[in-house]
């Protein structure tokens, strides 16, 4: 397990699923929590290739923060399909205190574990990271 700067572990497991959606695109997206008594990131959800993006906002918790990535497919304007890997920094603003401090110490050192991330947003409420956000910050 490698470690974060915050003294926080990542379970292997992150590192080995964030690489299946990456290379082998088994899955659309993949929730990251932190499991503050083993001080480590672990896998929470993982969102099978057909989910939606409805399906992947509904996963994450209205008051408490998570790490996600997000597997995006969109088309150019040259029409070309093209995907990008989106991490979301999910922090709402009726989280405690303690956990967005936990969560946003860590953040980027678990990032770096993830070799291969194209967009990172940070959101507080779901209007910060909705598709057309998404869409904007991937073209």
């Amino acid at each position: 397990m490698a470690n974060a700067a915050s003294g926080m572990a990542v379970h292997d497991d992150c590192k080995l699923k964030f690489l299946e959606l990456k290379a082998k695109r088994t899955y659309r997206f993949i929730v990251y929590k932190i499991e503050e008594k083993q001080k480590q990131v672990i896998v929470e959800k993982l969102g099978e290739p057909t989910s939606s993006y409805e399906d992947f906002t509904a996963s994450l918790p209205a008051d408490e923060c998570r790490y996600a990535v997000y597997d995006f497919d969109y088309v150019t304007e040259e029409n070309c399909q093209k995907s990008r890997i989106i991490f979301i920094a999910w922090s709402p603003d009726t989280s405690k205190v303690r956990n967005k401090m936990i969560y946003a110490s860590s953040k980027d050192s678990f990032k770096r574990e993830l070799d291969g991330i194209q967009v990172e947003l940070q959101a507080t409420d779901p209007t910060e990271m909705g598709l057309d956000v998404i869409r904007s910050r991937s073209t």
